[in-house]
């Protein structure tokens, strides 16, 4: 078996796919699987997957599903992956040539059987890292990395599959395809945290039409979704600050999602109350706004 599992999901993205295998193809180590989920692709995708699986030049799963949106491409993902280590590289995204041995490399040498798993950078292709670089410490909770920390930027998570996947599945909701898939990461960090290091793992290209790229629209095609997701960060949150700000992002995407309960289903009434007027000003800022958001939450 496999040691670690590189799983996409992909949905129409062809024109994309092809930067990301060659990279696979010049991995130092060959101890991993690429596992691709095409959500309901209607391009070349399939076709272009099958050349590469005949070509055996690395080992390739492809399953094609119905349109199910982000949260079912990982659901899936979850649920066939059996190796112990996966790392998920968007269609639109690359490995640098050592990335794969670099992980495992670390992996065996500072993981162990209750670590998350492993958290490290994201880079452009020019060089210039994500965001922030990580903080030189061993391990930390995912929240610490933002909050304590004060980390900015995309970064690249190696979860280690046998805690990860006693948290699933991602939660859904009817008619919508875009959730937080940090959401999970809440509950994992009450008891197992992230190791850390500052190498980079992932070469990302933002897509015009990608989900990074369009933070904004996510918030108003899945506001029950991402209310859910305030109300975990509402619980789990390190101060009360943070505890402030996620209440007025859950007043904002209950008003989109048409929840007229949501302050009583608050965990925390008095501070969604006191931020209501933000949150009702941020849902009028998002439903008018053409923004772009470039990172993901």
């Amino acid at each position: 078996m496999k040691k670690i599992t590189v799983f996409t999901p992909s949905y129409n993205r062809a024109d994309c796919l092809g930067k990301l295998y060659e990279s696979l193809l010049r991995q130092t180590s060959t101890d991993f699987c690429w596992l691709i989920i095409d959500d309901g692709s209607t391009d070349s995708t399939r076709a272009l997957v099958q050349s590469w699986i005949q070509e055996a030049q690395i080992e390739i799963e492809y399953v094609y599903q119905e349109n199910k949106g982000m949260v079912g491409a990982h659901n899936t993902a979850h649920h066939l992956m059996t190796t112990e280590l996966c790392v998920c590289i968007d269609s639109d995204d690359w490995m640098p040539d050592d990335a794969i041995e670099r992980i495992i490399s670390f992996w065996n040498q500072h993981g162990y059987p209750e670590s998350a798993g492993i958290v490290g950078l994201d880079a452009f292709a020019d060089g210039t890292i994500v965001g922030t670089k990580l903080p030189e410490i061993k391990e930390c909770t995912f929240s610490e990395l933002y909050v304590k920390y004060g980390i900015s930027g995309d970064k690249k998570f190696v979860h280690n599959r046998s805690v990860f996947n006693r948290f699933l599945p991602y939660p859904f909701f009817d008619g919508e395809k875009f959730p937080v898939t940090s959401y999970l990461y809440l509950l994992i960090e009450q008891k197992h945290r992230l190791l850390i290091t500052n190498q980079v793992f992932c070469i990302v290209e933002y897509q015009p039409d990608g989900l990074s790229a369009n933070l904004f629209d996510q918030y108003r095609k899945s506001p029950k979704s991402f209310a859910f997701y305030r109300i975990a960060k509402m619980k789990y949150a390190l101060n009360y600050r943070e505890r402030f700000k996620n209440a007025v992002h859950y007043v904002s995407s209950s008003i989109m999602a048409r929840n007229p309960k949501f302050i009583q289903e608050s965990p925390f009434k008095l501070t969604t109350l006191a931020a209501l007027p933000f949150g009702i000003g941020l849902y009028f800022y998002l439903k008018k706004t053409r923004k772009k958001g470039i990172l993901k939450v």
